[in-house]
């Protein structure tokens, strides 16, 4: 037969090879044997369990009223009977009482203890898990794909189950149940079910991490990432700087015949990566940030933060990009925004997107800078004005379809 000694050592074993702390687990035997407790006797009862760290014996204590004569037995106890534990108790005072079964709990009741013993275990295995993961955010890890679940995607990351919800995925990326793939920890969020782990391929911080993995002068801070722009799964611009003289920074990035940012590119299925030269004086930025198109002239308003891009007329499509990408993603990258004009004169905003969004007209709701899958899920919706837009709350935007919470963010932020 099994001694309370065996039964503390079993504890402790169980502690040490889940990796958590005993006193969790102690603090989970004793709501187990409460739950028990309440199974089979009074409910309603001041009561707490009490585990003998030393011994292993248990004890069930209520918390009782000391009153003349006794209507509710269960929060009341006679002076008479408190004062046989303890003569200096009066009237009014509270004394603790052991009602601990004599018969024992019950196979029923040990039964429950025991699944709430092992529930118990399992969320303290977890908020371990958690806590270690919460020193890793920021970081790249590997995790499988198991599943996927009304859009989100199902993640098995170091033997936690992981979510990467639709606004972290990346456009036109697969995910296969089994797939090995590489995720950013992006953050931790407390649900009402418990905290939750949430990875992304989808954010800029993921490509940077990917820069800081491939390129060692990045890891060791000699080149500076400074900004990072993205639609994911499509194109991205990362704007770089060296900080120890002779290093080139876009050659760093490149590597040797392209070996390193080949590596980057493989990783995100082959979405474009343009390497920007940044620089400390904005319109040589600005300048640079609409590479590969050439530029002859940039005017800037400090006050407004916006500027305005003169180009030659056979770069003005280039400087564009296909639907607006290129200067969309340019204003992303300088924090600008970006006016472009050719040398007939013509001006087109940072968030025009002129095939792909023929239905929006509204010059305003086009200069938001707003990515083009934002804009078809507004199109769809039929918010079509600026003026729609700012009467929307949070609540009614994450109701479209297609909009997410990194969504709603990016829109919120855009019409401040």
């Amino acid at each position: 037969m099994a001694t309370q000694s065996d039964f503390m050592a079993a504890i402790r074993q169980i502690a040490a090879e889940r990796g958590i702390d005993e006193e969790a687990v102690f603090q989970a035997v004793e709501g187990a044997m409460l739950t028990a407790y309440k199974k089979d006797y009074a409910d309603g009862e001041n009561i707490y369990a009490e585990l003998d760290r030393a011994s292993g014996g248990i004890k069930i204590i209520a918390d009782k009223k000391i009153v003349e004569k006794v209507t509710d037995s269960a929060t009341q106890i006679s002076l008479k009977q408190a004062q046989k534990i303890e003569p200096r108790l009066k009237k009014g005072d509270h004394v603790e009482v052991d009602v601990t079964p004599e018969e024992g709990f019950g196979r029923v009741a040990a039964q429950s203890a025991k699944q709430v013993i092992m529930q118990k275990v399992r969320e303290a295995e977890k908020d371990v898990l958690v806590g270690k993961f919460e020193e890793m955010l920021g970081t790249v890890q590997g995790g499988i794909i198991q599943r996927m679940q009304g859009g989100v995607v199902i993640v098995d990351v170091e033997r936690i189950t992981s979510q990467m919800p639709q606004e972290e995925q990346m456009a036109g990326e697969f995910y296969r149940s089994g797939d090995r793939k590489r995720f950013y920890l992006k953050e931790v969020r407390q649900l009402a079910s418990g905290a939750q782990l949430i990875v992304s391929r989808g954010c800029p911080e993921f490509l940077a991490a990917l820069f800081a993995m491939e390129v060692p002068e990045v890891s060791t801070g000699t080149v500076e990432i400074k900004s990072v722009a993205r639609e994911a799964g499509s194109r991205s611009k990362v704007a770089v700087s060296s900080n120890q003289e002779g290093v080139d920074p876009i050659g760093s990035c490149v590597g040797q015949r392209g070996v390193r940012i080949n590596a980057i590119t493989d990783e995100l299925g082959g979405e474009k990566i343009d390497i920007i030269l940044w620089d400390a004086d904005i319109a040589t930025f600005i300048a640079n940030s609409l590479s590969p198109a050439e530029v002859i002239d940039v005017k800037v308003s400090e006050d407004t933060k916006e500027a305005s891009v003169k180009v030659p007329e056979d770069q003005l499509s280039l400087a564009i990009g296909k639907d607006g990408q290129n200067v969309r993603l340019a204003a992303k990258l300088t924090g600008w925004k970006i006016d472009i004009a050719g040398p007939e004169g013509k001006v087109i905003g940072s968030g025009e997107i002129a095939k792909k969004h023929e239905v929006v007209d509204d010059p305003e709701l086009l200069k938001l800078g707003l990515s083009s899958r934002i804009m078809k899920a507004l199109d769809a919706a039929g918010v079509d004005s600026i003026d729609k837009l700012k009467e929307m709350s949070e609540e009614d935007l994450s109701e479209i379809k297609g909009i997410g919470a990194k969504a709603v963010s990016d829109i919120m932020n855009a019409i401040k």
